[in-house]
């Protein structure tokens, strides 16, 4: 048999779900809001849930390891029921699948069924709306936890029937540990500012810096910073050094070029250009009317580039607005 036949299928999942932590002692962050709902089990007074919070931040692991506390693998099918966003979401789902499996009881096991409703913020108004008398009139056979990234796409009267916990977004410190595991586990040869850039590009979101580590070591023998940036299609801090650069020193036509070459030979797109270069600019000792002119304009050409207008066009504007920054410096240190 070939080695690839005898391989256990985890090594076949994404490190997404193959180190999604199992229980909830495994999860990393949010230690109060897991304490509260270990309370919430060990007492049996399970409320209605909703968990919110930017993506990769823990909340499907959360309810799932939950889920798995609760009820033996053996029931686990019989007791839980998730539907994602990918399933159907209208009212007809609420009035069918949730309105079954809601108004059934077991035979064989005392206690409370889960429903697991992930990105319920895809919910439609009317769906939204058939859920809560759902939720009102079996709470004694059935426990929901609604799970979304926005709160506010969520109506006030399903709001007002759940325990409301915000997952925010993971510290570096949070974060670098889990990477540090996953990268012991699969033997990986990652230098310091390789684990910096994977941290700094996920920006708090765990799942994101999961996949970057799985497609640069895949792609690369070394994680490091520029393979990580290259495989993301980011532009490196010394690309958006030299473009400032660049921008405040050089003439438009020359640093227009500039930026327009780096740009094609790098694959670089302006709106990562310029998400960037804001970050950049937060840095730069401005006299304050300069920084709020030049920001104002950078988000007036972010807006222009979500609507599709041309990048080359854009990039002109984003020259510009550094040109008049350059021009108003330079009088206030002159007069």
């Amino acid at each position: 048999m070939a080695a690839e036949e005898v391989r256990p299928k985890s090594q076949n999942l994404p490190w997404v779900e193959k180190y999604r932590p199992k229980h909830l002692d495994d999860l990393i962050s949010h230690k109060e809001i897991i304490t509260t709902i270990q309370r919430f089990m060990t007492e049996d007074r399970l409320p209605h849930l909703l968990f919110y919070g930017p993506p990769g931040t823990g909340k499907t692991s959360t309810i799932l390891a939950c889920a798995k506390m609760l009820y033996k693998p053996k029931e686990f099918n019989s007791m839980v029921l998730e539907l994602n966003a990918s399933d159907d979401r209208g009212i007809g789902i609420v009035r069918g699948q949730i309105l079954s499996f809601a108004s059934t009881r077991t035979i064989f096991r005392s206690g409370f069924k889960m429903i697991i409703l992930d990105e319920a913020d895809a919910m439609t108004n009317d769906a939204q709306n058939a859920l809560r008398r759902v939720i009102e009139k079996y709470t004694e056979n059935v426990r929901f936890c609604l799970i979304c990234n926005y709160l506010s796409k969520i109506i006030p009267a399903l709001q007002s029937r759940c325990t409301r916990f915000r997952f925010g977004p993971l510290s570096s410190e949070q974060m670098m540990l889990r990477l540090e595991y996953v990268i012991q586990q699969e033997a990986l040869k990652v230098s310091a500012d390789g684990m910096d850039s994977l941290v700094r590009l996920s920006q708090g979101d765990m799942r994101r810096s999961l996949n970057i580590l799985q497609s640069t070591s895949m792609s690369h023998d070394e994680v490091n910073e520029a393979t990580v940036y290259s495989v993301t299609g980011q532009p490196l801090p010394n690309d958006i050094a030299k473009i400032v650069e660049w921008m405040l020193n050089e003439n438009f036509t020359t640093a227009y070029e500039n930026v327009l070459k780096l740009k094609t030979l790098k694959g670089l797109a302006l709106v990562d250009i310029l998400q960037l270069v804001h970050t950049y600019v937060q840095r730069i000792d401005f006299p304050p009317i300069v920084k709020m002119t030049l920001l104002e304009k950078m988000a007036d050409l972010e807006y222009n580039l979500s609507v599709g207008a041309a990048e080359k066009i854009q990039l002109g504007g984003l020259l510009g607005a550094f040109q008049i920054t350059r021009d108003i410096v330079t009088e206030q240190n002159t007069s």
